[in-house]
């Protein structure tokens, strides 16, 4: 079981996350809306786990995933992001996410995603 911080702008997307997560034997520790509040919210939960969509007004996930992984090196992000966005994938994945989910998302494709990243 991780303790995981869910960020993404759309409520629906993390209702949905936080139920397949939590299903699969997680907690979740907390949401955030933006880049942000997921900094703000790594500081001070300390997930072992964070999924950040990619596209969220006022800080993008991009920009949370560069201050995250500033604020700790270690830290295992997950990246989600809609279809065609290959290019921002790429960004993330250079710039310290660990793996990368697309919406819409299946429940078994994310349970795999935080399973290979926490193992690693």
């Amino acid at each position: 079981m991780a303790r995981i911080l869910v960020v993404d702008d759309s409520a629906v997307s993390r209702k949905s996350l936080k139920e397949i997560l939590e299903r699969a034997g997680h907690q979740i520790v907390g949401e955030a809306g933006d880049g942000l509040d997921a900094l703000e919210k790594y500081k001070s939960l300390k997930p072992d786990l964070v999924t950040m969509d990619i596209t969220m007004p006022r800080v993008s996930g991009i920009e949370g995933l560069k201050s995250i992984v500033a604020e700790d090196d270690a830290a295992r992000v997950v990246m989600i992001s809609a279809l065609g966005q290959g290019a921002k994938i790429l960004e993330a994945l250079q710039n310290g996410a660990r793996h990368y989910l697309t919406k819409p998302f299946e429940a078994d494709k994310v349970v795999d995603a935080v399973t290979e990243v926490l193992a690693a």
